[in-house]
């Protein structure tokens, strides 16, 4: 439960704006220039703030993040790592999963990727309470509605 000092310290959130943007490659131009300008906040800053947080990426790696932008002109900001279907279309080799899956296979991947996947997850914001098997399961489900194949070994 919150303290009566946490309360009267809050400050009122005027926007949460969310956005994908390139590991270490925000830049004030659009998209992220526009989503921030309309709250009147200051572009530059994010940029340099987000490009330093995510310099352990490699360039090119979407990462979703989440703006809170208050009303006072200041804002806070998550940066998440990217989709598990980003990683699931690295790991298989392909640019689109299948068209039909269930049909069709699109491509094969072994559980040692879902797990490195899971590992890698479980360091996500939403994901940091919940046991490995359980985002092995949710991953396997992913990878199986893209039309991937998991198998225990590659043939």
């Amino acid at each position: 439960m919150a303290t009566l000092k946490e309360i009267l310290t809050r400050r009122p959130i005027s926007a949460t704006i969310r956005l994908t943007v390139d590991a270490g490659a925000a830049k004030p131009g659009p998209p992220v220039g526009p989503a921030l300008g309309q709250y009147k906040l200051n572009s530059m800053a994010f940029c340099k703030d987000f490009n330093a947080r995510t310099q352990k990426f490699k360039p090119g790696t979407p990462m979703a993040v989440t703006i809170s932008a208050f009303k006072d002109g200041t804002f806070e900001f998550t940066v998440k790592s990217p989709s598990v279907t980003w990683y699931l279309k690295q790991a298989a080799g392909i640019e689109l999963g299948s068209g039909r899956p269930g049909h069709v296979t699109a491509s094969t991947i072994t559980l040692k990727h879902v797990y490195e996947i899971a590992k890698i997850k479980q360091s996500d914001p939403f994901c940091q309470y919940m046991p490995l098997e359980s985002i092995c399961k949710s991953i396997i489900g992913t990878a199986n509605s893209m039309g991937i194949k998991v198998q225990k070994e590659l043939d």
